[in-house]
């Protein structure tokens, strides 16, 4: 069973990576974005940890994901903040107010915050967005979280010969083949940090 501390350290890990991988994700962006997407989730994840930090400790795991869904809506510019927040707050709400939840729980949680994604972008796989890699990440969770991380990272690397159909990048057409998706990437991040929480490398 997983409970609120579990989902701090998930969203301290996503943050630490998302710090790491900052440049990595604006140069991604750079050519098919606003070249900021790095930034923009560096300051958003800085936020969550500030925002968390103030919270109770006695917080349910559903209301840890909701604040972090909220603080991301309100300070990340651009798609990714609503995008990102919707898929948390989303998985969140899904959790209820259980103080622990199991996995398989969180997996269905996990599936209606991107279901929710999907339904704001109005996107699907193969739109060459973040949905190329949560789909398979999330259906892969059944498995383990490392199999969730692996497809995840597999669903962004399959981006780059897309032509992007949805946001920014759509506006550029077939300039948009040969890139790889930031939202994507840093999708995959995010799922990545979850398993390095849920399962550690000493524990495989």
């Amino acid at each position: 069973m997983r409970d609120a501390d579990f989902f701090r350290r998930w969203m301290a890990a996503a943050a630490a990576s998302v710090e790491r991988e900052a440049d990595r994700l604006t140069q991604l962006d750079s050519p098919i974005g606003d070249a900021d997407h790095g930034s923009n989730l560096r300051r958003g994840f800085t936020a969550v940890l500030a925002a968390l930090e103030a919270e109770p400790t006695s917080m349910v795991p559903g209301a840890v994901l909701q604040s972090a869904g909220r603080t991301l809506i309100s300070t990340v510019g651009g798609a990714s903040g609503p995008l990102y927040g919707t898929l948390l707050r989303r998985t969140g709400k899904a959790l209820g107010e259980s103080a622990e939840v199991s996995d398989a729980e969180l997996r269905e949680a996990l599936s209606e915050g991107v279901g929710a994604v999907a339904q704001l972008g109005g996107a699907a796989p193969g739109d060459k967005t973040m949905l190329d890699a949560l789909v398979p990440g999330v259906a892969a969770a059944g498995t383990s979280y490392r199999a969730a991380a692996l497809a995840a990272e597999k669903g962004a690397l399959a981006t780059v010969p897309m032509r992007a159909r949805k946001g920014r990048a759509s506006y550029l057409g077939e300039r948009s083949i040969g890139h790889q998706d930031p939202g994507a990437t840093s999708s995959a991040l995010l799922l990545a940090a979850l398993a390095d929480v849920a399962e550690p490398a000493g524990a495989r």
